[in-house]
């Protein structure tokens, strides 16, 4: 076998299905949370710690027969903002893109602040998107980095 062979990984490709790429390593697991894979009955490859020219190192999620909501691409987008979305028909990507934050997230993130009313209260929680890293609470105005979020 060539050096270049060795090299490769050997995943077999996706006929039908999406590829999460570009996920960073300590979100990887978050992720895999947020698409409730253990309770999915499609083939699944996760891979961690793959080396990236980009980033060092990252995780990448494929799954077979799949479409995600824009509500769960919304999550991932909250824990993995760079992470990149590869829809694969037919063994092909015919469409390719980053997760893209909206400009408000409802009842996604929860307040780390125990005396807001959104934790006291049946409501849903309600964050604006500063940017990719920070999120305000719409009721107490607590700032959120994306280290210290916790999904709903």
């Amino acid at each position: 076998m060539s050096i270049q062979g060795k090299k490769e990984l050997a995943v077999a490709a996706l006929q039908n299905g999406i590829v999460i790429d570009h996920i960073p390593c300590p979100a990887l697991f978050k992720v895999v949370n947020i698409l409730g894979i253990e309770n999915m009955e499609n083939g699944v490859f996760i891979g961690n710690n793959l080396s990236s020219r980009s980033m060092g190192h990252k995780g990448l999620i494929k799954i077979a027969d799949i479409d995600l909501p824009k509500e769960t691409l919304n999550r991932i987008a909250v824990v993995a903002p760079n992470a990149v979305i590869n829809i694969i028909k037919d063994y092909e990507v015919v469409e390719k893109h980053k997760v893209e934050l909206p400009e408000d997230l409802f009842d996604i993130v929860k307040c780390t602040n125990p005396k807001c009313i959104s934790n006291n209260e049946p409501m849903s929680t309600h964050f604006h998107v500063l940017d990719k890293d920070e999120f305000k609470c719409h009721f107490c105005e607590r700032i959120v980095s994306r280290e210290e979020v916790v999904l709903k």
